[in-house]
């Protein structure tokens, strides 16, 4: 399974020859949009964890481009339906076999609605198993009891977590996090694109360090391997 960062929540995820994007926000990233071509991008699969549109705004065209399917709740799936993309929905606490490994999609809370003021459902997170890992990314979200719940069904090697804080969970609430989750491997992301979520990576760091856990900041571009 390799993970690459392409800047706030996006990411690409490539499980046995399967490209698996995770919330494309590129073209109008301040961070990463020359950085990144959103034209090169391949996906066979776009997991979407709410409708916001630092999280959709690339969605639709690479999903038109790719022929990709997009993987949402039940009201952005049937938004991106309407538009003549093909789509599987899910809902919380459900799971789902695709060709590249499970999905299982969990709790978040955060808000979700589209630009145009179209109500995205209730927002969500994705629990992926596939070439024998398994990986949990948390989407914008605080710091959760449902978090809990995730070790009774999966053994984490990796967990995503949101750290800019303002909007989502910061530093802190990430640690916590992490224990409730039991994975102290984390990658960070959500952090720095704009002056709201801007972080102090040798402190945010240190932190994780000080309570034996390791988080990770990857740049624009890079990628790791599980």
């Amino acid at each position: 399974m390799k993970i690459t960062f392409y800047g706030h929540n996006t990411l690409l995820i490539q499980i046995n020859d399967i490209n698996v994007l995770i919330d494309p926000f590129i073209s109008e990233n301040p961070i990463s949009k020359d950085k990144v071509d959103v034209n090169s991008i391949r996906a066979d699969y776009i997991l979407l964890t709410h409708a916001h549109q630092d999280h959709v705004l690339d969605a639709e065209a690479i999903a038109k481009s790719c022929n990709a399917t997009i993987v949402s709740n039940y009201e952005i799936a049937m938004y991106y339906q309407n538009k003549g993309i093909e789509i599987h929905p899910m809902n919380h606490g459900g799971n789902w076999e695709f060709e590249f490994g499970k999905i299982k999609y969990v709790n978040a809370v955060h808000t979700s609605s589209f630009v145009d003021g179209t109500y995205g459902g209730q927002p969500g997170g994705f629990v992926i198993e596939g070439e024998h890992k398994t990986i949990y990314i948390a989407g914008d979200t605080a710091l959760t009891m449902d978090m809990k719940l995730i070790p009774l069904h999966a053994k984490l090697d990796l967990a995503i977590l949101p750290i800019g804080d303002n909007f989502t969970m910061g530093i802190d609430d990430a640690i916590v996090a992490s224990d409730f989750i039991e994975c102290d491997k984390v990658l960070g992301v959500h952090y720095d694109t704009f002056g709201y979520i801007e972080i102090d990576h040798d402190e945010a760091k240190r932190k994780f360090f000080e309570k034996n856990k390791d988080l990770m900041l990857l740049e624009i571009g890079e990628s790791i391997e599980l």
